[in-house]
């Protein structure tokens, strides 16, 4: 089991093993794949922006949609896929409203924003997501499979 906190990310093309974050409240998992090598992986994105806090990038891109998304597929890349993110498939959890009642900051509204944006600068589109809302998630990516599982106290687990 590959454990991804917050800002971090990880892959892996190892048969049976998996992939996992919890607790997403704003922040957002992006999970990549690539059906041709087998390979997946998945960045725990904190914030939009890494212009706020550069040191913070460079110690823990994945914290930040700008810098975690290229370092995601630069580690994909290294366990030999390719295309930079073209032909993969993508999907989004996480960009809940748990803690901001009023709308105040909207962290992870901007946050699906920022990814989108990204992705679509990448030639990339989510095949499929589950953002917004007002509960935490947990993200489970299988390797073999590609499954990808969402678990959330209270409310079970569905398919993604």
């Amino acid at each position: 089991m590959v454990l991804v906190g917050v800002g971090e990310l990880g892959a892996s093309k190892t048969p049976g093993a998996k992939i996992k974050t919890m607790a997403l409240g704003s922040c957002i998992a992006v999970v990549m794949m690539d059906p041709k090598t087998r390979c997946v992986g998945m960045v725990h994105v904190a914030l939009p922006d890494s212009s706020i806090n550069p040191k913070r990038a460079q110690e823990r891109p994945g914290y930040f949609a700008d810098t975690g998304i290229p370092a995601l597929v630069k580690e994909m890349e290294k366990l030999g896929c390719q295309g930079g993110g073209r032909g993969w498939i993508v999907k989004l959890a996480g960009g809940a409203n748990v803690a901001d009642a009023n709308n105040t900051f909207n962290v992870g509204k901007r946050n699906a924003i920022a990814i989108k944006k990204i992705l679509w600068k990448l030639n990339i589109a989510p095949r499929s997501e589950d953002i917004g809302k007002n509960f935490s998630r947990t993200v489970t990516l299988e390797v073999s499979s590609g499954k990808t599982t969402i678990t959330c106290p209270g409310r079970g687990s569905w398919g993604l």
